[in-house]
């Protein structure tokens, strides 16, 4: 089956390199092991696919055609070959756990050497833009053709400073400002952003909170990628991926502490990646709780794959 791919990277001997360039609309054939530049089709015909692909029946209530697209960003220092992998694992594992949705990966330039960290990070805030204007407002303005479509974004590691990074620099242009355009579930996994950034009252994350239904963080408090003596991290804050979001987060965010179920998985490698940082996009319990998620017909307080403690805090179920 087609996998469907949104490029920003530039073009370099015939093949996609690991920096900023014009974006394409992919359609990835399944026996590709990795996204080429001959994969691109024109991007009204790439829409009206993608959301043929997502429409899941009609709403009820509305009358109007209705579906799910995930939008998935991926972290720092990936490949494009890897970015493949992993979107065919969790799109493997979201459909044996109930998703009937449609995934997208949006592919920014991120390079596969492991000291290329801060020349990601601004890479990441070049295109980040690209993942409101060219992705997200894209699906979004299907409204006003009468559709129904949840638009989600999924980002691991640094894909949660391109999606916030994005958020914001939108807000501060008058014309996308003006217009009416939310993503329904946002969700971070092993998320490289500060904790403390994540709070209501931080100017970096007011957009990113306004323009969402809710925002769930993963955590992962034995995450060794995200420690703070990791020789690319020196001076920066305790990241949300590891210790979680902070006490002021809003209403709307949720974290979920996964730290129990992950001591009971058996570490292996997850793409090329390091387990603890990744392990993700193999696991059937994080699958299910996820479907839940952006599924959004249960509570998030009661969802089956949680644990509630008494003073409130969410942890993903060992086991389940």
């Amino acid at each position: 089956m087609t996998d469907y791919f949104i490029s920003v990277r530039n073009i370099r001997r015939g093949a996609f390199g690991s920096e900023p360039g014009t974006t394409r609309f992919l359609e990835v054939p399944d026996d590709a092991m990795e996204p080429q530049p001959n994969h691109g089709i024109g991007r009204t015909r790439w829409v009206e696919r993608v959301m043929e692909d997502a429409r899941c029946g009609t709403d009820p209530a509305t009358g109007r055609e209705c579906g799910d697209i995930l939008v998935f960003v991926h972290g720092y220092n990936n490949h494009p070959e890897i970015v493949v992998q992993r979107h065919r694992q969790l799109k493997s594992g979201l459909a044996r756990a109930g998703f009937d949705g449609v995934m997208v990966s949006f592919d920014w330039p991120s390079n596969n050497i492991a000291l290329n960290y801060l020349e990601d990070r601004s890479d990441a805030r070049l295109t980040s833009i690209k993942l409101v204007d060219d992705c997200i407002r894209l699906f979004t303005l299907t409204q006003l053709r009468g559709c129904a479509y949840n638009v989600h974004l999924l980002a691991h590691s640094t894909g949660a400073y391109v999606i916030r990074e994005g958020f914001d620099d939108a807000d501060d242009r008058r014309n996308i400002a003006a217009t009416n355009w939310t993503a329904s579930q946002i969700v971070l996994i092993a998320a490289d952003v500060s904790a403390k950034s994540m709070g209501s009252q931080d100017s970096k994350s007011t957009s990113l909170y306004r323009h969402c239904i809710r925002l769930t963080n993963y955590q992962n408090p034995y995450d060794s990628v995200l420690k703070l003596s990791n020789i690319k991290r020196v001076g920066v804050a305790p990241r949300a991926g590891r210790i979680g979001l902070p006490d002021n987060a809003p209403q709307k965010a949720v974290n979920v502490n996964c730290g129990d179920h992950y001591q009971t998985l058996e570490p292996e490698d997850s793409a090329g990646g390091v387990w603890g940082h990744s392990w993700f996009f193999d696991d059937a319990g994080f699958a299910r709780d996820l479907v839940h998620t952006l599924k959004g017909d249960i509570d998030r307080n009661y969802i089956p794959t949680r644990t509630r403690a008494a003073g409130g805090s969410l942890s993903l179920t060992p086991g389940k």
